[in-house]
C-alpha cells in the first residue's frame, strides 16, 4: 500500500513571461514616432488605459504559469477561455501521483449565505476534524483501489475513474495581462474591488499567487488596477 501525501495549499510558479509596463504603453503609442515617447508618462498612460477600458495594449504580453492544485479548482479555472491556453497532466498517459488536497484548518467550512451569494464562515473544531479524518480515509481507499486496478492490468484511463476531485493535478496555464486582470477581478475577494466577488477559497489561493507575480513584473499595471476598483479593461 502506497501512503498518500496530503497538501493544504496550491503551488503557482511563473515559468516564463514577456513584456513590461513600457511595452504596454508602447502598444498604445503605436502611432507616435519613437522620438516622441516620454518614458516618464508610462504610468499615467497605463492608468488612463485602465480607467477608460482601452484593453488591447495589455494583450501584447505573455505569462506562463506552472500550477499544482486540486482537480476541482482546475475545473473552475478552465471556465476562463478568452486569452488563456491550458495543458493539464493527463491521467490517460501517466500514473497520477498520490497527492491529495485537504483544506487548511483556517479554511472556512460553513456557507452562511446562499449558493448565489455565498458567505463562508469558520467551522467548529469537530467539523474540522471530521473533514480531515474522512477525506484522508476516502483518499487512501480510492488510491488503494486505483493501484489495485492498475496492478491488474487495467488501463490508466479507466483506473483513474475511482479517484476523487480532491487529487492534485498539474497544468501549464498561459495568458496575457488583460486576461489575467479579468481572472483576478472575478477570482479574488478584495475590499478595493468596485464589483465584489465571492470566489471559492481554493481558486482564490491560485489567483493570489498569480497576482503576486503580476505585481512584481508589471508594477504600474498592478497599481492602476487597484486604483481603478480592480476592474479589468
Amino acid at each position: 500500500m502506497t501512503k498518500i501525501e496530503i497538501l493544504t495549499d496550491v503551488d503557482v510558479q511563473l515559468a516564463e513571461f514577456s513584456g513590461s509596463d513600457s511595452s504596454i504603453a508602447d502598444a498604445a503609442r503605436v502611432s507616435l514616432n519613437p522620438s516622441e515617447i516620454d518614458r516618464s508618462r508610462d504610468a499615467g498612460l497605463i492608468n488612463t488605459l485602465l480607467k477608460k477600458k482601452h484593453g488591447s495594449p495589455f494583450e501584447h504580453t505573455f505569462l506562463k504559469f506552472y500550477i499544482e492544485a486540486p482537480i476541482f479548482a482546475f475545473r473552475e479555472f478552465h471556465r476562463h477561455r478568452i486569452g488563456w491556453s491550458y495543458n493539464e497532466m493527463s491521467g490517460r498517459y501517466v500514473k497520477l501521483p498520490p497527492r491529495f488536497y485537504i483544506p487548511h484548518v483556517e479554511r472556512p467550512l460553513i456557507n452562511g449565505g446562499t449558493s448565489m451569494n455565498p458567505n463562508f464562515i469558520a467551522g467548529t473544531g469537530q467539523q474540522v476534524r471530521l473533514v480531515d479524518r474522512n477525506l484522508r480515509l476516502s483518499y487512501q481507499a480510492a488510491w488503494d483501489t486505483y493501484e489495485k486496478l492498475i496492478g491488474a492490468g487495467v488501463a490508466n484511463e479507466i483506473a483513474r475513474s475511482v479517484l476523487p476531485v480532491g487529487i492534485m493535478s498539474r497544468m501549464i496555464a498561459s495568458c496575457n495581462v488583460r486576461s489575467l486582470l479579468h481572472f483576478l477581478a472575478l477570482r479574488t475577494d478584495d475590499d478595493r474591488a468596485a464589483y465584489p466577488s465571492k470566489p471559492q477559497y481554493e481558486i482564490e489561493l491560485i489567483a493570489r499567487k498569480m497576482e503576486a507575480h503580476l505585481a512584481l513584473k508589471f508594477p504600474d499595471v498592478y497599481y492602476s488596477f487597484n486604483e481603478n476598483g480592480r476592474v479589468a479593461p
